[in-house]
C-alpha cells in the first residue's frame, strides 16, 4: 500500500488521467481528478512496476457529477522510449457530450476562416467561453501526450495553449494544430510541444502528429 499523497502514486494517476482524458474527453468534457483514493505498487521481476489506483474524477463543466475508476499503470524496465501500460475502468456514467460536440463542430465548420487563438489561458488564468472547447480538445491531446511520454519518474500538466491553428481539410474531420506548454513538475521544466488532433463527434479526437 501507498498514501495516496506519495509522490509516485501521484506521478501514476498523472498517467492514468491523461490516458483517460485522451480516450474520453474532447471539446465538451474536461476530466480532472478530484481524489486518489487507494494506491499500491507491485514489483513484478524483470518486467517492471504496476500501480493499482482508485481515482475520483470530476468533469469540470459538471463538478457536481464524479465517478470513480480503477486503473493499473506498468512502468516497464529500462523501456523509456516505451509508454506506459494503463488499464482504466469507469464505474458509473460520465454525461453526455452529444448536444455540446454537436454545436463546437457546427460552429467550426461554419466559420469563414479557420480559428487561430494563442494563450489559452491567459497570464491571468482566464479562458475565453468561446476557446473553453479548443482547451478541453488540448486537454484531449495533452493526455496523448502525457500517456505517452511519462516515466515513474515524470509527471507533465498542461500549463498552456500557446497557439492553435485550425487547418483546413476536404474530409469530415477538424483539424487543430497545437503548440502546448508542458510544465514538467519534477524537473519544473516547461517543455513546448507540437500536436496535431483531428476530431469528430462520432470519433472522438485522434492525435495525428507529435
Amino acid at each position: 500500500e501507498l498514501p495516496p499523497s506519495h509522490f509516485p502514486a501521484a506521478r501514476a494517476a498523472a498517467v492514468a488521467l491523461g490516458y483517460l482524458r485522451y480516450l474520453r474527453g474532447g471539446p465538451g468534457r474536461g476530466l480532472e481528478l478530484r481524489a486518489l483514493r487507494r494506491a499500491r505498487r507491485q514489483d513484478i521481476d524483470d518486467v517492471g512496476h504496476k500501480y493499482y489506483l482508485e481515482l475520483e474524477l470530476e468533469d469540470v463543466l459538471d463538478k457536481d457529477r464524479t465517478v470513480s475508476c480503477t486503473a493499473e499503470v506498468l512502468y516497464g524496465l529500462g523501456s523509456n522510449s516505451s509508454a506506459p501500460d494503463v488499464q482504466i475502468t469507469v464505474q458509473g456514467e460520465l454525461s453526455s457530450t452529444e448536444e455540446a460536440d454537436k454545436e463546437f463542430y457546427n460552429r467550426i465548420r461554419s466559420l469563414e476562416k479557420e480559428l487561430v487563438a494563442e494563450n489559452i489561458p491567459d497570464s491571468h488564468g482566464n479562458v475565453p467561453p468561446e476557446l473553453e472547447p479548443i482547451h478541453l480538445l488540448a486537454w484531449a491531446a495533452s493526455g496523448y501526450v502525457i500517456w505517452q511520454n511519462s516515466t515513474e519518474n515524470t509527471k507533465f500538466h498542461l500549463a498552456q495553449v500557446k497557439h492553435v491553428k485550425q487547418l483546413k481539410r476536404s474530409d469530415e474531420d477538424l483539424q487543430f494544430d497545437y503548440m502546448l506548454l508542458l510544465h514538467e513538475m519534477v524537473s519544473q521544466e516547461v517543455i513546448p510541444w507540437e500536436v496535431a488532433v483531428l476530431w469528430h463527434p462520432q470519433r472522438g479526437a485522434r492525435v495525428c502528429r507529435d
